[in-house]
């Protein structure tokens, strides 16, 4: 059997923490107060899904790696899943209104409904709603 892991903790380095709480908040995210303090934040992404949001020198302090600079690269491009294309639009306009700026090209063909969107810190985020057939 493969590894089946429970919970996915995706890191992101942020430089306001209490910005980037706001962002994330205004486009309808909670966060576990219970792992949120000074240092960190932890959105609530879905059941098993966080997103950690931790200040860059909280950060640093898990790696000796420079974080990367997201103005002319990209770390990573986390991508989440929609219920329908509606939620797709709903949550990257969200984004917008909240300061994200345009990260890439809407996808829309059979299979898949994708838009795209750079936070307030340029970390890469995509929205994506696939057919119940393609999730299978």
């Amino acid at each position: 059997m493969s590894v089946q892991s429970k919970h996915i903790f995706v890191n992101l380095p942020v430089k306001n923490l209490d910005r980037s709480k706001a962002f994330f908040e205004e486009m309808g995210f909670g966060f576990d107060e219970e792992m949120t303090d000074e240092k960190g934040a932890c959105m609530i992404i879905g059941p098993s899904i966080y997103g950690m949001l931790l200040t860059e020198e909280f950060f640093k302090s898990f790696s000796k790696r420079e974080i990367a600079d997201t103005s002319n690269s990209a770390e990573v491009i986390t991508a989440i899943s929609a219920t329908s294309k509606d939620e797709v639009d709903s949550l990257v306009n969200a984004a917008f209104a909240a300061g994200a700026q345009r990260a890439g090209e809407k996808m829309d063909d059979e299979y898949m409904y994708l838009k795209s969107f750079k936070d307030l810190d340029g970390h890469m985020w995509e929205v994506l709603y696939m057919t119940e057939e393609e999730t299978k």
